[in-house]
């Protein structure tokens, strides 16, 4: 559907900054000190909900980073940052801060007293801060290989303990994030049809068992991106029973009704009959 300007400014936000930490991600993965790394953490202390971005359990310490992924010109003036030319940001320090002493506290009432460093980490490399403090724990991009040098140089060795603390950590960590800010939809306002699985553009050509994008020419057979759109399908509408006719109404591509019934007797079960017919 057609999404707000400022929905999509908060799609393309929330989708730079995954993509920020997963770049995060690859770097940290290939530390090769004895350490645990947990990742997207959602944890809640003192009925206070809080994302860790990522975590690092290390034997005298633990460190955790709120992953950035801005670009382009800030700079930092009086405890403020703002984007060039004079566009006020969320300081990222205000969360570290509250998600550090939130941390602390939880692992107080687990019964651990470890050490916690904390930082700010930019991940792009177009990422320039002007006037930035010495003493701020930030950490950029051309800083990011070499702290994860000295990290390797620094002598870990991990316990059946600090395995039990990651353990706990996962065991706490929350499925459902209240920071999730959807925008409203319903069945009757999507474009109905099949999204090509290689470059998201709607399918509407059908040659004989495959799904062909018009857009790249990816080929897909029909089976699997149907069974791709019921996940969505499913996903987008969770009450919504899963039928022949709705199924078939949402992929739109694929003419055949009979053709998805039969996709659909493949791959679930059917309950009822006639036209009380679904499939679970």
């Amino acid at each position: 559907m057609q999404l707000s300007d400022k929905d999509k400014q908060y799609y393309y936000n929330l989708k730079k900054g995954y993509e920020g930490e997963c770049l995060f991600d690859t770097f940290i993965e290939k530390l090769q000190c004895d350490c645990l790394v947990l990742n997207d953490l959602l944890l809640k202390t003192n009925n206070s909900t809080y994302q860790i971005d990522s975590l690092l359990i290390l034997s005298d310490s633990i460190d955790i980073f709120e992953v950035k992924n801005f670009e382009g010109d800030y700079y930092y003036q009086s405890d403020r940052i703002y984007k060039r030319p004079k566009t006020e940001i969320m300081n990222p320090l205000t969360q570290l801060t509250r998600t550090e002493s939130l941390f602390r506290q939880l692992l107080q009432n687990l019964g651990y007293r470890i050490s916690i460093n904390a930082y700010v980490v930019f991940i792009n490399p177009e990422f320039t801060l002007y006037q930035s403090p010495l003493d701020k724990p930030f950490i950029f991009p051309t800083q990011i290989h070499r702290y994860l040098k000295q990290l390797n140089t620094i002598p870990s060795k991990l316990s059946r303990n600090h395995r039990i603390l990651a353990d706990k950590l996962l065991s706490l960590h929350l499925e459902d994030s209240p920071f999730k800010q959807i925008p409203a939809y319903d069945y009757d306002r999507l474009q109905k049809g099949i999204m090509c699985g290689f470059c998201n553009s709607l399918l509407d050509f059908v040659e004989g068992n495959k799904c062909i994008c018009v857009q790249c020419g990816h080929p897909e057979i029909i089976e699997s991106a149907v069974m791709r759109s019921v996940k969505e399908f499913k996903l987008l509408f969770p009450d919504k029973k899963i039928t022949t006719n709705i199924i078939h109404d949402w992929c739109n591509a694929v003419p055949s009704k009979r053709r998805i019934s039969r996709i659909l007797n493949k791959n679930f079960q059917m309950v009822g009959v006639h036209q009380w017919a679904y499939y679970v």
